[in-house]
């Protein structure tokens, strides 16, 4: 391919250059065709049976459900029964119609955005495409192959698990995994997730059931131009200052002939905004760069530090023959990934705007096993609820897919930043020179479409793969070395090598290098090269970031998570079942039991209801009713976590990040989301509207000393009041004790007192320590710490006194009562919506009003049902 000399000119100059161009507008021709192939598929097993109806994007489970084929795959244990489906080839058709005039185009192209997995595509049984890569995008122009009125389209669909086991035969040795549910796929211990470029979870993760899907996942599009194309149109940010943006409009574009061409940018957000210069274009791929620059530029900021502010930017290209214009949004700020040595080991903190920014938020995993049915309202409404709870970071974990366009483009619109994981998780791979290959494409066409939102923030190459090995540590990693010749581990390590020290950070270098990229997480060190130092938690000097398992996997306590904080807590948490209404849509009554076949099927961690329940014995009583056991379950997880948030906040600036696994489920299961598949807030997440609130106050009884740490994430000092009330369960108030401070921007404050000197005596079931932090009249802050374990309390029995009333769209609910009444929760069955606040606890002689927003159009009249602790038995 031929690619043009860059020309650079300013926009004043730049009317000099149009006499070059006679008459400036393009030659007229058939206005171009840009459309969504939808309407008129079919799909069958592949050669065998009768043609159903399709829905493309797609999957063929979700075809055949729709048709009645299957039952629902996330009922009960049909899991189970629906493997069969991955073992065969499936093939979609269409009839694609074609008219004179968009046969007069140069260029007649389809754009197949997602095929699942390995598809031969056929079009009037001419073979037009063979893919190999869920992640890539496919582009072929069709010209020589279309004709006028209906044109047969067929895609091919084979098998990835039988593609698969071919690879896994020809490699000569399985290579290690530890949550490819082979067994479930009746293939016994055969793991072929890791030989086909696809998603990892859809083979079966501890979170996740074994769906190994084929389809059309993302749109088809068929689209016609002549002469010249934008293929691809971003902006570089080169400096930024108050006064002024010097960015770089970046064109690629495609050309039938040599010829000269006016490339120009415009601002929609700022009419000043006026570039355009002369390029000469060769046949082939070229490449334009067009500098100018924004007066005093408006920043984009994160969630709670201010307004996330994009620009657009459309980009025309001009030439005797043909034109073409895209738009982009994009943000203007600086983001740098800092790691600099000092006395506690190197830092590990994103710097926006020059202001060092704590990461509050969580893993983030696919919305559904079955992916085209995650619409907007699904993105919309997990993105809105990570801001809500003044989250500014989500990862994009590594075993799911580089998500689609919208929820980047709702992440940029949110401030929600993005820790973006390459898809590689929790195994290592094949390094035959065709698999390497796939996956450079596929990077750079991934980095290419998403390298213009703002939100972008991290690369990283995988997930958790250099803990597993530790390539230089003969008896280190999970013991995956122990299974392997000293040949097949140099040959599998240099694979590694190939893809996460060189290909992956070589294309991040070579087509987004203003952001910077990290091989694994977690990972203590990298240089650059092939020399890493492991994550490992318990070394004194600390840096990179750290996934801290110790809670859950090694039945830590939860107060561990102050002992064990590293620079950066990219992963940690602990699992709740979700609330009974998800569970009844998956499960009848009688397998209401946590130990129950059903139950267990959707619990794929192997310790886990055990370790659920063994927690729960530690703190509460544990209940024999079911739904209470769920709202005790997810009080449990909610406080667990709570300790982890706001211990890594508490150790600000040591710790600069803390993301909580996972925000979401991809099914109905037990796991250890915070919103679960049908996007209700468990417990967690309106815990984490609390911990991640811009001001904090947190406390902690630990060696016979109350903590205090009061944390602010806001950039400007405030003054504010500190108070403290020890009180009895009824109310009396036992000790108040008042602190002025200024409470410093971006800043912690600690105090300690000895337990005794709080208590004073009282006794330790019988009262609460209430902190309030206040500006004025407004309070900033509250924590309540109580001094010993909750099934150790002596929880008064509570009347609470509630008044409803219809507001708008919404129901007010007030709640009383004389007593504490600890973790109240609110539910209606009957409805669906979001509380302001829940599992909340009510102090003794307060009034608190909670909101309820329905789902649907119509708020509910009666009061919700509660349940408190007192009520457990």
């Amino acid at each position: 391919m031929a690619t043009t000399k860059r020309s650079f000119l300013k926009a004043s100059a730049a009317g000099a250059m149009l006499s070059v161009l006679p008459g400036v507008s393009a030659a007229a021709g058939p206005d171009p065709v840009d459309r969504v192939l939808t309407s008129g598929w079919q799909f069958r097993e592949a050669g065998n049976g009768d043609w159903l109806a399709a829905t493309v994007p797609g999957t063929v489970h979700t075809d055949l459900l729709a048709n009645g084929k299957i039952p629902d795959p996330f009922y009960r244990t049909n899991e189970r029964d629906l493997q069969w489906i991955d073992k065969k080839d499936w093939e979609y058709r269409t009839a694609l119609d074609l008219d004179a005039e968009t046969l007069a185009h140069d260029h007649i192209e389809l754009e197949f955005l997602g095929l699942d997995t390995f598809a031969d595509v056929y079009l009037n049984d001419v073979q037009i495409l063979k893919a190999d890569n869920m992640f890539r995008r496919w582009t072929v122009d069709i010209k020589a192959q279309a004709r006028p009125g209906a044109n047969a389209l067929r895609v091919v669909l084979r098998s990835a698990v039988q593609e698969g086991l071919k690879r896994l035969e020809a490699h000569g040795y399985p290579l290690p995994a530890v949550v490819d549910w082979s067994e479930i796929g009746g293939l016994g211990d055969k793991h072929v997730s890791m030989f086909v470029r696809k998603a990892g979870y859809h083979f079966g993760w501890d979170w996740g059931p074994r769906f190994v899907t084929s389809g059309i996942w993302r749109p088809v599009r068929l689209r016609t131009w002549n002469a010249v194309r934008i293929a691809d149109f971003h902006i570089v940010q080169n400096s930024l200052s108050p006064t002024e943006a010097r960015l770089t409009a970046a064109f690629e574009i495609l050309a039938d002939a040599a010829e000269q061409a006016l490339i120009e940018v415009q601002s929609p957000t700022d009419a000043s905004v006026k570039a355009r210069t002369s390029v000469s274009l060769l046949p082939g791929r070229n490449t334009a760069k067009l500098e100018f620059t924004v007066a005093k530029p408006r920043l984009w900021w994160t969630n709670g530090l201010g307004e996330a502010f994009l620009y657009e930017f459309a980009g025309q290209l001009t030439t005797a023959s043909g034109r073409d214009r895209k738009a982009v949004k994009t943000g203007l700020r600086t983001l740098n990934l800092v790691q600099k040595p000092d006395a506690n080991g190197t830092s590990f903190a994103f710097e926006l705007n020059g202001v060092p920014v704590f990461m509050k938020g969580a893993n983030y995993i696919p919305n559904d096993s079955f992916l085209p049915r995650v619409g907007h309202a699904t993105y919309e409404h997990i993105v809105r609820s990570a801001a809500d709870t003044h989250m500014n970071m989500l990862r994009v974990w590594g075993g799911g897919i580089y998500e689609n366009d919208e929820f980047y483009d709702l992440c940029d619109r949110h401030g929600i930043l993005i820790w973006q994981d390459f898809m590689f998780a929790c195994t290592m791979y094949p390094g035959d020179q065709a698999f390497l290959d796939n996956v450079r494409e596929e990077a750079i066409d991934n980095v290419k479409r998403l390298r213009g939102h703002a939100c972008i923030a991290l690369w990283v190459g995988n997930n958790e793969i250099d803990t597993a090995w530790q390539n230089d540590v003969p008896n280190g990693g999970w013991k995956w070395k122990e299974n392997y010749s000293e040949a097949q581990r140099k040959e599998m390590w240099a694979t590694y090598s190939a893809i996460f020290h060189h290909i992956l950070p070589d294309v991040v270098t070579a087509h987004d290098p203003e952001r910077s990229y990290w091989p694994s997480s977690p990972l203590a060190a990298w240089d650059g090269k092939d020399g890493v130092k492991h994550a490992d938690l318990t070394t004194k000097l600390q840096s990179g970031d750290i996934h801290s398992w110790g809670v859950w996997w090694a039945a830590r306590p939860f107060s561990s998570y102050r002992t064990y904080v590293g620079r950066f807590m990219s992963e940690y948490g602990f699992q709740s079942f979700p609330e009974l209404k998800t569970i009844a849509a998956f499960a009848q009554p009688g397998d209401y039991d946590i130990f129950s076949d059903v139950l267990k099927a959707h619990q794929r961690s192997y310790i886990g209801n055990g370790t659920i329940k063994t927690y729960m014995e530690r703190d509460y009583k544990v209940p024999k009713d079911f739904r209470q056991f769920l709202y005790i379950g997810q009080v449990l997880q909610a406080e667990g976590i709570k300790v982890a948030m706001e211990a890594h906040r508490a150790r600000k600036p040591f710790c600069m990040g803390s993301l909580f696994w996972q925000i979401n489920d991809c099914w109905p299961v037990a796991s250890w989301s915070s919103i679960d598949y049908y996007g209700r807030w468990k417990a967690l997440q309106y815990f984490a509207r609390k911990s991640y609130a811009p001001e904090l106050v947190t406390m902690s009884a630990e060696n016979d000393t109350v903590k205090i740490a009061v944390v602010s994430d806001r950039l400007k000092d405030r003054q504010a009041t500190l108070t403290l009330r020890l009180m009895d369960f009824h109310g009396k108030i036992l000790r108040t004790i008042k602190q002025s401070l200024i409470v410093m921007a971006n800043s912690v404050a600690d105090f300690t007192m000895p337990v005794t000197d709080v208590l004073g005596g009282a006794p330790e079931s019988a009262v609460l320590l209430h902190a309030s932090l206040a500006a004025g009249p407004k309070v900033l802050a509250e924590d309540v710490l109580y001094f010993a374990p909750v099934k150790d309390l002596v929880l008064p029995s509570a009347t609470v006194k509630t008044t409803v009333k219809v507001i708008g769209n919404e129901t007010a609910i007030a709640v009383s009562s004389p007593a504490l009444v600890k973790n109240l929760y609110f539910s209606y069955d009957e409805t669906d919506g979001f509380f302001s606040d829940n599992y909340f606890d009510l102090l003794p002689g307060t009034t608190k009003v909670v909101h309820f927003r329905p789902a649907g159009a119509k708020p509910p009249r009666q009061a919700p049902k509660l349940m408190h602790m007192a009520e457990i038995t």
